[in-house]
């Protein structure tokens, strides 16, 4: 298979590594030549054996020149030094674009994605730890089934207490069957129809970490107390002492921020200084909140546990701002027993679950429900229009705007089940951390949710016989017509329609802003619509990488097409949707052949799913890397859409628009003047020295403390540790990347020695030097299984370092602390490379795992206005953008069309708007600049001077 695999490849590879411009530096010939000859890289059996985004000097030659070969010696990834992996700079001199992918910078954008799928493959693979139960048998399998192909667990039953308990099966084997699979159920459950219970609110969070390596400071295990010795527990660090030394935005003019309270009167002449990333935008910062709302919650109704403890500020820390009084409840503990053990092949004896479990308290799907609910109660707090069941309630809005017109959220009501710190905010199943982002985004979902509702009503009275494509599970041979379709119904069918364009939204417009450079933009547009649709040469590489490593399945519906949709399939959305005879599973459409797929074969209904061995929840690592509140600027500035956008009318204090003030904001400016001014904004870096001052000095009401209080950002590193998150260095160690070996590891190396910013971060190195400490290291203590050194021995607590030195404990690094610290990452990014590490297994979960994204995204349960709705962005057909962007003829982007439907006054200032996320005010430039220069017609913007 090698030979044949690299005498396919060979031709392909060669053509493109000869230099074909007189600009370039490196004999293109022989180090691809060595590539290629070289043969691809198996698919790691084994944990210690995984790719790490490191490769040889030929392939870094080959991939990207000098460059990338001087950046080898780095932790860091490889592929962020290819070819046309960043900006213009990054093309190969003398090029302008990408061009052909047997050219330098398609060999480069190429390898960025190839690296990225062996990656993925193998996080997948490797790093799956469900807590339910069912991790004994991933391990070892059952009934003579291997564990990465098992497919029920006894732990993701409905149990007896279900009310839906009898209906899925009882006692016997359980199928979900009839209304529980025609639309997504209230709490989560069916969403697999053989596995009822999973993703369902209440069950346990998992994990992506080897067991033993969670909770370092409760830990039995002997690396963990290698790693880290007797220096953590909960408050050790002490969390407030971080936050103030290392996460305080320093203020030029702290009279004119006042602790992010900004000035009276919301006067444009106040200032909160924050390092500002050029590519995001407010929006977006408010975004991943709401998406959070939907993902997963450890609180119930707004609560942790009734216990109270202290949050730190001790010895150190008390002379730096921080207040010894604060206090917060303690979070919700599933299971603190002993956790079971299992029998490995090898006579070891592994835990089956983490030493603590926790419950995911909304479901895990993204499946809308901080909008329409996730159980019994949040469902009371959704309020339908009792004109129209189908709709969403909405209250006219008082500012003038097309958009208004359509309607504000109504506000809750007395009796209502809301907590009192609720009272006077808009009605939503998920009111908990309410702000004005979140009140928006919830109005403008609400509005399309109701957009559809009377897209569906149009068509139903100009074609009232006409086959809706809707179907009954229970009567699946029976036509629905549009005028057939019940009110309640068409509410649920919404509620499909307005979470595949959320989900839509956050992975091909978020995303590939969040990291905006080409390998993540085709590789995000790769789970919609295939990775090199278009490119078979590329493709066919691609899925022999797959063959090579998994092999094709006798039965073309066995586990190696799963990879093959990974590397270079149809896209993960919709596979399964469609099923031809003798075919592959995971055909892209054909219009000429026969569908088969049938609503009465649940085979047909669920077999686009797969979990790859393990129950599908978010894991607790995954929570942990999306604690992002550095985006958050202190002050929104304010601008209006019916007078002069690049005018600041005022600057308001983003502490003044939480809770009930966010439903007054709205109601007094109206959504689109909210959209235009976060639009605009530049949100925060995701860096140290730039957490919002109003969160470290946060009022929560419900705090039983004499100083009603809390530090969010100490807060977030608690909460980590409460949850038994390991800390930064075995965090990657566990996901695959590189150790860092002290805390000048951090240091960019791309930085020249004397520039400024070299010095800042030599003076943040300075101060987590101060704070974590250091230690005479001691080789003989082993303090990881999750990896090897390059030599393949065991990696000690010396790091590399002699024996006996005097060593950073970069060990005990928390991880916030720690991917806040990575000056060092890709072109674009946002975030860095060790939450995007945890992002490329999860994004791709998440869709694989659920039907309603897969193979049940179909007319029967979306219907046809559905499907088309989502995938066109809309009722109207598909829509592009007039010029490029990148290198890419792109569509109209599908947030740009929801704003310009649920606001439509936005339509002028959006007219040149690419992607919503993106400043709006901001010139793209050339291929993937990060540059900061307004657009023409945007030049007297004051938030473009220096």
């Amino acid at each position: 298979m090698k030979f044949h695999l690299t005498a396919m490849l060979l031709p392909w590879l060669l053509a493109g590594c000869v230099s074909t411009t007189p600009q370039a530096s490196l004999d293109d010939t022989k180090n691809c030549s060595a590539m290629v000859l070289g043969g691809f890289r198996k698919v790691a059996d084994e944990r210690g054996e995984r790719f790490n985004g490191k490769v040889g000097e030929d392939v870094a030659r080959c991939r990207g020149g000098d460059k990338a070969a001087a950046f080898r010696g780095t932790p860091y990834v490889d592929w962020a030094n290819y070819w046309a992996t960043g900006d213009a700079s990054s093309l190969l001199p003398g090029s302008g674009a990408v061009g052909s992918h047997l050219g330098p910078n398609g060999r480069g954008v190429d390898g960025a994605l190839l690296d990225l799928e062996y990656q993925r493959m193998e996080l997948i693979k490797l790093n799956l730890f469900d807590n339910s139960g069912s991790f004994a048998d991933y391990a070892l399998g059952r009934d003579g089934v291997p564990g990465l192909a098992l497919k029920t667990w006894p732990s993701m039953r409905l149990p007896a207490s279900s009310p839906f308990y009898a209906a899925v099966g009882g006692d016997g084997p359980q199928l979900c069957t009839g209304e529980l699979i025609r639309w997504r159920q209230l709490s989560g459950i069916c969403n697999d129809i053989r596995n009822p219970r999973m993703g369902s609110s209440g069950t346990l969070f998992a994990r992506n970490v080897q067991f033993e390596a969670t909770y370092p400071d409760l830990s039995d295990d002997q690396l963990a107390r290698n790693r880290h010795g007797d220096r953590l527990s909960l408050l050790q660090p002490d969390p407030q002492l971080i936050s103030r030394k290392l996460f305080t935005r320093t203020q030029s003019d702290p009279a004119r921020c006042r602790d992010g309270q900004g000035l009276p009167g919301a006067s444009a002449d106040a200032n909160c200084d924050y390092q500002k990333a050029p590519f995001f935008n407010v929006l977006a910062a408010f975004w991943i909140q709401f998406m959070t709302h939907d993902w997963f919650s450890h609180m119930e109704e707004g609560h942790n546990a009734p216990d109270w403890m202290p949050v730190g500020c001790a010895g150190d820390a008390a002379g730096l701002g921080c207040r010894p009084g604060d206090r917060i409840d303690r979070g919700y503990v599933a299971d603190s027993g002993a956790p079971p053990r299992y029998t490995a092949p090898d006579g070891a004896r592994p835990l089956a679950r983490a030493f603590r479990t926790h419950a995911n308290n909304v479901t895990a799907w993204w499946d809308a429900s901080q909008i329409y609910g996730y159980d019994a109660i949040s469902r009371q707090r959704v309020k339908r229009d009792p004109d129209d069941p189908a709709r969403l309630l909405m209250r006219p809005g008082a500012r003038t705007g097309a958009g208004e017109a359509q309607g504000q959220l109504p506000v809750f009501a007395p009796g209502d089940p809301i907590n009192p710190q609720w009272a006077g905010q808009g009605s939503a199943a998920f009111p908990d951390n309410w702000s004005i982002g979140i009140g928006f985004y919830h109005t403008i979902f609400s509005r399309e949710h109701n957009a559809f509702v009377a897209e569906f009503r149009r068509r139903a009275a100009s074609t009232p016989d006409a086959d809706s494509g809707l179907r009954d599970p229970a009567k699946p041979g029976d036509l629905i017509r549009y005028r057939d379709v019940t009110a309640d119904v068409l509410f649920e069918v919404a509620r499909l329609v307005v979470a595949a364009e959320i989900a839509k939204i956050h992975t091909i417009e978020w995303t590939p802003q969040l990291l905006y450079d080409e390998p993540l933009y085709l590789g995000m547009n790769a789970n919609w619509g295939g990775l090199f649709e278009g490119h078979p040469r590329v493709e066919h590489a691609l899925e022999a990488v797959v063959v090579q490593n998994f092999g094709k399945s006798e039965n073309a519906k066995k586990a190696g097409q799963w990879y093959s949709a990974l590397a270079s399939g149809p896209g993960i959305f919709g596979l399964g949707a469609r099923v031809y005879k003798d075919d592959h599973l995971f055909a892209r459409h054909d219009p000429v052949k026969d569908d088969i797929w049938n609503l009465a074969n649940p085979e047909d209904v669920n077999g686009g799913v797969n979990h790859f061995g393990s129950p599908f929840n978010f894991p607790e690592e995954f929570v942990s890397v999306y604690r992002l509140h550095s985006l958050v600027p202190d002050l929104i500035e304010l601008r209006h859409w019916d007078a002069d956008p690049n005018r600041i009318a005022a600057k308001v204090p983003v502490i003044d628009t939480f809770r009930a003030k966010a439903t007054g904001a709205l109601a007094a400016q109206g959504a689109a003047d909210w959209a235009l001014s976060m639009g605009r904004q530049r949100l925060g870096l995701l860096t140290l020295g730039n957490t919002p001052a109003f969160l470290q000095n946060l009022p929560l009401p419900r705090l039983q403390s004499s100083t009603g209080r809390i530090d969010v950002a100490a807060l977030d590193l608690i909460r980590d540790r409460e949850h038994g998150v390991p800390r930064f260095n075995e965090f990657r160690r566990q996901y695959g990347l590189r150790q860092l070996t002290s805390f000048d590891d951090f240091v960019d190396a791309h930085l020249a020695a004397g520039s400024p910013e070299r010095a800042r971060q030599l003076k943040v190195i300075a101060e987590l030097r101060s704070i974590y400490g250091q230690h005479r290291c001691d080789a003989s203590k082993i303090i990881t299984a999750a990896q090897k050194n390059l030599d393949g021995s065991p990696i000690n607590d010396c790091l590399g370092h002699p024996d006996g030195s005097l060593v950073d404990n970069i060990e005990d690094v928390d991880t916030v602390v720690g991917w806040l610290s990575e000056f060092t990452r890709p072109h674009g990014y946002a975030i860095s490379e060790t939450q995007f590490q945890v992002f490329i297994l999860n994004a791709s979960r998440r869709l694989f795992s659920d039907r309603f994204f897969t193979s049940s995204f179909r007319p029967e349960f979306y219907g046809r206005l559905g499907v088309e709705w989502v995938m066109n962005n809309g009722p109207t057909g598909p829509q592009f953008e007039p010029r490029e962007s990148n290198g890419h003829r792109v569509p109209v982007s599908p947030l740009k069309r929801v704003l310009l439907r649920t606001m439509p006054e936005l339509g002028n200032e959006l007219s040149t708007v690419v992607n919503a996320f993106d400043p709006w005010a901001r010139d793209r430039g050339d291929y993937y600049s990060v540059g900061w220069k307004p657009r023409a017609g945007a030049e007297s913007d004051p938030a473009f001077k220096p």
